[in-house]
């Protein structure tokens, strides 16, 4: 939130430090699940020995991550893009912009070695862990690149087309972007073979529609970014699931025959749900307004039974959604309200059972 304030002009936003604070949130919260395992397990073999490796952390800025802290990892990126600049001196060249962009990609993808990752994993989708490994997500090499750009004083924008976010440098000259040097055009090289894959709408770009595309601010990338790690989070809590979807228990409410209660909630990894519901919050903070977002918040919420807030969420949902979908949904907010109000009833030590007609 303090980076991504309303307040702030969204030039000033640090996509790198907002990414860092993602990732320190998460890792701090997975510690915590961890020392609580430690300390069950403690707590049943008592003859046990297991040691506690986590740490009280009184800022965000202290937590650990692969063993460096957010200034460290702000460092790497300033290191590199340190290396860009000592490439451009032994070359003894001056800062054209083709020049500088050439020197980027020599770095990061040639000394450095990154590369975009065929599987997206958890691994791949923090920044921190792809500084490490060099191994990355579409999205994330495309937030480090323009980090390190913007520390070179070269502007790179971005736009989504299709399934992908391509990035190219902001200049008056697009056609040079398209040039076609040692079987490769400069744009193919910055986004990769995506740009060359003729099933991609990124194949059919010139430097004439380049300019027709809608640059993503700041906000709209770590958007982008939230909404990767939402999915990426949701498909590994419903992996025993297959083909569970969000919003598969709104249609059968409407079927009279058919039952529906809480009995009937799939398993899914509990670690998992939590850290895409934490990736929702986040990206509620961007689009408050965004009713299929907190449709799919609130169902989140349901799925992790805490129907107090996901009847909270879905009520607002209903109250931007539009008129056909918030008829599906208030047949099943009345389910939950009941749901609601069973689980209030056995947690002040009623016996018995609620029905859910």
């Amino acid at each position: 939130m303090q980076e991504i304030s309303f307040r702030s002009k969204d030039k000033d936003i640090s996509l790198a430090k907002t990414l860092l604070y993602i990732s320190a949130e998460d890792e701090a919260f997975m510690a915590f699940n961890r020392e609580m395992d430690a300390q069950s397990l403690k707590n049943e073999r008592k003859n046990t020995n297991v040691s506690s490796n986590a740490q009280d952390q009184e800022h965000i800025e202290a937590m650990p991550m692969a063993g460096k802290k957010i200034a460290e990892w702000l460092s790497e990126l300033d290191g590199i893009a340190k290396e860009v600049e000592v490439e451009l001196i032994s070359r003894d060249i001056g800062c054209h912009l083709v020049e500088v962009l050439e020197a980027v990609n020599k770095v990061l993808f040639e000394s450095k070695g990154f590369r975009r990752s065929p599987v997206v994993d958890s691994k791949c989708s923090y920044l921190h862990s792809v500084l490490s490994s060099k191994c990355g997500s579409a999205i994330l090499l495309s937030i480090i690149y323009i980090e390190i750009c913007r520390r070179l004083n070269v502007t790179i924008v971005g736009s989504r087309v299709g399934e992908d976010f391509l990035i190219w440098p902001k200049t008056g000259n697009p056609e040079e972007l398209f040039k076609v040097n040692s079987g490769h055009s400069l744009f193919g090289i910055v986004n990769g073979r995506c740009v060359e894959d003729p099933r991609s709408m990124a194949s059919d770009l010139t430097c004439n529609s380049l300019i027709g595309l809608d640059i993503a601010t700041n906000r709209d990338i770590i958007g982008i970014y939230l909404a990767n790690l939402i999915r990426l989070h949701w498909k590994r809590a419903s992996r025993t699931n297959h083909g569970l979807m969000l919003t598969s228990p709104l249609r059968p409410v409407h079927d009279d025959n058919e039952k529906w209660s809480k009995t009937d909630m799939p398993l899914l990894r509990p670690q998992d749900l939590r850290l895409a519901i934490m990736a929702s919050e986040k990206l509620l903070i961007l689009q408050p307004h965004n009713w299929a977002l907190r449709r799919d918040h609130g169902m989140m919420l349901y799925y992790s039974r805490d129907y107090a807030k996901a009847v909270q969420e879905l009520s607002i949902c209903m109250a931007f959604a539009p008129q056909e979908e918030a008829e599906v949904l208030e047949p099943f907010v009345e389910k939950l309200h009941l749901l609601q109000l069973e689980s209030s009833w056995k947690s002040r030590g009623h016996k018995g059972r609620l029905t859910v007609l």
